[in-house]
């Protein structure tokens, strides 16, 4: 096959009609017509912003009956949640109210919005996909945003310093060329409001556009049509990488940082072409502030930067200007977003000579999650048999790790006998006897600093990264070995300040590990007793007995053939499996029966397995009936007679097939819940 034949096939996967649109140039007046039809092209960077937000669409759920919306955006799912962040959906909210207020231009737009939290908590995530969603978006026919260039003949050529064209440093808004005093008049008689919506065009031309305007204005003899015949608009695409509207500024050395980094500096070797280093044409628009203009500025550790650039922000935000060197105020229209930790936030407020600033700031506090199913969502995006190829990570490790973190940062309950424990679990969405949702309202209200502190989830991945890498790790992990690995780090751990804090932490670890013996425990007694035939044949024998107690009957044996009374015996063995006390037999009975007796009129036929209880009770009798006959304990002392390992294989499999384990797995499992049989531990 030639190379020009390879060629032509790559080039037949380009979508050319796309390409077209993405480059798509024209006159004023084409632009006109555009803004004619679609005004909402002509939006300020925070309108486009927040479009740019809920055009992913948003979710409505109800959590300890507080109303949450979840905006999908923020799930990546364009990037199958490659950036997904987790929940966090109530400081999310509170950032794209932000969002809201300042696209309606209601005061927020004049602020820096400032992600406040502890140190891996998704604030620099956030930021992350705020710009590459705005930078997506712009490439969409619904975000589409235009800039300009001049165009310029042989003549006039000595503008541009011989130059055909000059496009506009700053990407600015076409519509900004209509000179100020006239634009809203100009808005209302070409008809460019629509649905609602208008185009706000604020401020004036960069200074080097200026200049060209003004002499093109000189030449025309104030004949503003004939002047925007030299220009051309065209599509403006985002892109951090190009530097086109998306800025990212980060504090560095002192000595090597200033603050043109930020507003541009003037390019020397131009001043030979244009004559003065006050010439605007002589300038390099390329600090970060000029390119994110129309677009979204992130400071990465806002509060570490020097006070001399904090004092470039204060003009950027209240009055959206900055000051390039040697040149008047220049307007700019960007979202400036920044984020910081705690440390740094409080050394803001000791310091009274930064008031402006903080007055200037809208902080949205992002604190871990303090939900454990969000939480393990963080560590399944990473450690899953998609991405961990080789080895395998048994069912609970994820979770107990998750667990733990989530224990570090909750505060104790101040009002109510609750564990730790017991608190995450109600935050989790479970029940527990006496705790309404009002009850975990209250909760999440008296702690007000819960999910400030603890650890971060950037160490549970690395321990759980040392496990799968480890020599013991090899084949697979467990959660003993995940959380064995937690606490030999907690030794080195840099964020740990004191030995209080270490000790909790350790205390907290030990919670963990009886919940996982408690989980185990309860698995393989559920697999043991997984016998669906024998739990059927106990129910028919507990209903059997129960049907002639209500009844005052007897009961006939199926291997004598003779009446007896109903076996007591039996039914209080059932029952005392779910706390059934003696004084409350009757009355459970009663229920059990006219459960079934309500089944019988609509048609239906009982199932034990629609009625939670006592399903659990029928399997802790079965287990309780079963476990010495399957002798658990004999793989404690590896002595395993050909009937017992053929019943411990079957539970096995169940282990396999209904919780996820595989062969090593779940041999461990059997051997750990065995020696607690051993023990006398097993209840």
């Amino acid at each position: 096959m030639s190379s020009v034949s390879l060629v032509d096939r790559v080039a037949a996967l380009q979508d050319q009609k796309r390409y077209e649109d993405l480059h798509w140039s024209g006159t004023f007046e084409e632009y006109l017509e555009l803004v004619r039809k679609n005004p909402r092209v002509a939006r300020t960077a925070y309108e486009r912003l927040y479009d740019m937000v809920l055009s992913h669409g948003t979710e409505e759920y109800v959590d300890s009956k507080k109303k949450i919306t979840r905006y999908r955006f923020f799930q990546d799912e364009v990037h199958e949640g490659r950036d997904a962040i987790f929940g966090l959906d109530i400081p999310l909210m509170r950032l794209v109210s932000v969002l809201k207020a300042a696209a309606l231009r209601y005061g927020t737009e004049r602020r820096i919005i400032l992600l406040h939290g502890p140190v891996g908590s998704s604030k620099s995530t956030i930021a992350r996909l705020l710009k590459k969603g705005l930078e997506e978006y712009s490439r969409t026919p619904e975000g589409a945003l235009y800039t300009y260039e001049w165009t310029l003949p042989e003549g006039l050529r000595y503008l541009t310093a011989g130059n055909e064209s000059f496009s506009s440093p700053m990407n600015e808004e076409p519509l900004k060329l209509i000179p100020a005093d006239v634009r809203e008049q100009a808005i209302t008689s070409l008809g460019l409001e629509r649905d609602g919506f208008r185009p706000y065009i604020r401020g004036n031309l960069n200074p080097a556009c200026r200049f060209i305007f003004r002499e093109l204005m000189l030449h025309y003899k104030g004949d503003w049509s004939k002047v925007v015949r030299h220009v051309r608009v065209k599509r403006l695409l985002l892109s951090e990488e190009d530097r086109i509207g998306i800025g990212t500024f980060q504090p560095k050395d002192e000595k090597n940082q200033d603050s043109t980094e930020l507003t541009g500096d003037i390019n020397y070797r131009r001043i030979a072409e244009y004559g003065s280093d006050t010439d605007p044409r002589a300038f390099n628009f390329d600090g970060e502030f000029n390119v994110a203009n129309r677009g979204v500025i992130e400071f990465v550790e806002i509060l570490k930067l020097d006070v001399a650039f904090l004092y470039d922000l204060l003009g950027a935000t209240q009055e959206q200007k900055i000051k390039p060197k040697k040149f008047a105020q220049t307007d700019i229209d960007e979202v400036i977003i920044g984020h910081t930790n705690e440390a740094e936030y409080n050394r803001l407020l000791e310091n009274k000579f930064m008031e402006a600033l903080r007055d200037r700031t809208v902080k949205i506090d992002v604190p871990y999650i303090t939900k454990l199913s969000e939480e393990i969502k963080i560590y399944a995006k990473d450690y899953n048999p998609k991405k961990v190829r080789g080895r395998f990570i048994a069912p609970h490790t994820l979770e107990m790790a998750a667990m733990w973190a989530i224990l570090t940062r909750l505060e104790d309950p101040k009002k109510h006998q609750l564990s730790l424990l017991q608190k995450l679990k109600l935050f989790d969405g479970k029940t527990l006897p006496g705790f309404t949702q009002d009850s975990v309202k209250e909760l999440r209200k008296e702690a007000v600093r819960e999910g400030m502190e603890g650890i971060s989830p950037r160490y549970i991945q690395d321990k759980i990264a040392n496990c799968l890498v480890s020599e013991r790790g090899q084949m697979s992990i467990n959660p003993f070995m995940v959380l064995n690995e937690l606490e030999g780090g907690l030794r080195s751990h840099s964020l740990i300040n004191n030995d209080d804090q270490r000790k909790r932490y350790t205390e907290l670890l030990a919670v963990v590990k009886q919940e996982y013996e408690d989980i185990v425990k309860n698995e393989v007694q559920r697999a043991i007793s997984a016998d669906a035939d024998a739990i059927a044949r106990l129910c028919g024998n507990y209903i059997d007995n129960v049907k002639a107690y209500t009844q005052r009957e007897k009961v006939k044996n199926p291997y004598t053939g003779q009446d007896e009374e109903p076996d007591e015996r039996l039914m209080r063995s059932i029952e005392t499996k779910i706390d059934i006390p003696e004084s409350r037999k009757d009355d459970f009975r009663r229920e059990i029966m006219n459960y079934i007796g309500a089944l019988a009129i609509e048609g239906k036929q009982f199932d034990y397995r629609t009625n939670e209880r006592l399903y659990k009770a029928l399997e802790l009798k079965l287990f309780e009936d079963q476990k010495d006959s399957i002798k658990l304990t004999s793989l404690v002392s590896q002595v395993v007679d050909r009937e017992a390992q053929e019943k411990i294989d079957v539970v096995k499999q169940r282990l396999i097939r209904n919780y996820g384990y595989d062969e090593i797995s779940a041999s461990d499992v059997l051997t750990y819940v065995a020696s607690i049989f051993a023990r006398g531990e097993m209840k």
